[in-house]
């Protein structure tokens, strides 16, 4: 005999205990007292995301304050999300926590933390401040279905005879690997833009440079070969290819070309990015001409690191006892090729630490700009990775997550 359907009712539910759907409940609780809110998370942890990010110490946003620059960080997104931030940005974000107790830190590539380097000051502020405006979370609860009512929506529980109906719903699921994780959605005849990962490193089996892991350069670029897609930045080489906000970033930024391609590419770098060919060339040659006795491999262009640079001689051609005054032109035009333009093969890819970010979801198209709330079904509305917006690393998806949280809040509860 099929279990009984229970009913409950609440003001406002919302589908997801992350970042996004916290502040957003927050939010609504705050503008009308004395609702009932409800947070239905499917998994026994609320926040857990949160929690592990940064390395335990929670990338709260970037400190940004330039609009333009903030936009940029989202190659989905962009301009679309000019409205949004400038209704609650970074600004905005650093005054909510320090107003709570919560201050900040910026360092020195402009990621903000917690002065404590612990992410519990996050974590434990959003519980708190939900604890206070009366917010209830329920933990193993996973929405199977929305069906649209007339007063509002019902949310069908996945393996539970239950149903909550509420007039307001925020979905904050986060971003999904497979479409088919779509489905609970399948009612609401909505774009969704097929997911694709965003933000990993390159992956490069046998590649010239797998005894050098651990080994860095501050200023490198990368580019994909046959695109426009390049970033600039610190760069990691690593057992399995190479890392850092160069890589980092452009993965984020290259995120659909490089899955259409299967993640088979090749990519050129230029190890000394803040030279030019030119200052490279001339160096050669007072290298030739001041110092022709000293070993090639005992001289590194700009401080590389000794390791890196004697690899890339040896990449060149050059004998372990190669002289600069031995040097021949094709020799050094082809360490010069290795400086400027090493080429390397990419085949795969691996995930960034902790942190799994989604280029898809609901599309842009279908959401009522800046409050979040979806065009065909009022009353609704998502936010957070479950939209088709994923920033680059740096902090740029959590204040995507409290600048959209914010913005339905608000909204829903006018």
């Amino acid at each position: 005999m099929q279990d009984q359907q229970q009913i409950f009712h609440a003001d406002l539910v919302v589908v997801g205990g992350g970042a996004a759907g916290f502040f957003a409940a927050i939010h609504f609780a705050e503008a009308r007292p004395g609702s009932k809110v409800i947070i239905l998370e499917k998994t026994p942890k609320f926040l857990s995301k949160v929690a592990i990010s940064g390395g335990g110490r929670c990338n709260v946003t970037h400190d940004c304050r330039s609009l333009s620059r903030l936009l940029e960080a989202y190659p989905r997104g962009g301009k679309k999300l000019k409205s949004l931030f400038q209704a609650f940005g970074v600004e905005d974000t650093i005054k909510w926590f320090e107003s709570r107790g919560v201050r900040l830190k910026t360092e020195e590539d402009g990621r903000m933390f917690p002065v404590t380097d612990k992410s519990t000051s996050i974590t434990d502020c959003l519980i708190i401040e939900s604890e206070q405006m009366g917010i209830e979370r329920i933990p193993y609860c996973e929405v199977g279905q929305i069906v649209p009512v007339v007063k509002g929506y019902e949310l069908r529980l996945e393996r539970k005879a239950i149903t909550w109906q509420s007039p307001k719903v925020i979905l904050a699921t986060g971003g999904h690997p497979k479409s088919d994780q779509y489905g609970f959605l399948s009612t609401m005849d909505l774009n969704i833009v097929d997911p694709v990962p965003s933000l990993f490193t390159f992956n490069m089996p046998l590649h010239p440079f797998e005894n050098l892991p651990g080994v860095s350069v501050p200023d490198a670029e990368v580019i994909i070969c046959g695109t426009d897609f390049r970033h600039r930045g610190p760069l990691l080489i690593t057992h399995w290819g190479i890392s850092g906000p160069a890589v980092i970033v452009l993965s984020s930024l290259a995120a659909r070309d490089l899955f259409d391609r299967h993640y088979d590419f090749e990519v050129m770098i230029n190890w000394v990015a803040d030279s030019q060919e030119a200052v490279i060339r001339a160096w050669m040659e007072d290298q030739i001409q001041q110092h022709g006795s000293k070993k090639v491999g005992n001289s590194s262009f700009a401080n590389l690191p000794d390791r890196l640079w004697k690899s890339l001689c040896q990449r060149s051609g050059l004998e372990e006892d190669e002289r600069w005054s031995t040097l021949e032109r094709k020799k050094k035009n082809r360490l010069l090729e290795q400086i400027y333009r090493c080429s390397m093969k990419v085949s795969g890819k691996t995930t960034f630490k902790e942190e799994f970010v989604t280029s898809g979801g609901i599309s842009l198209e279908e959401l009522r700009l800046p409050d979040m709330e979806l065009k065909k079904w009022p009353g609704l509305y998502a936010v957070g990775e479950l939209t088709d917006v994923d920033g680059i690393t740096g902090g740029y998806n959590f204040q995507y997550a409290w600048s959209s949280g914010f913005m339905a809040g608000r909204h829903a509860a006018k």
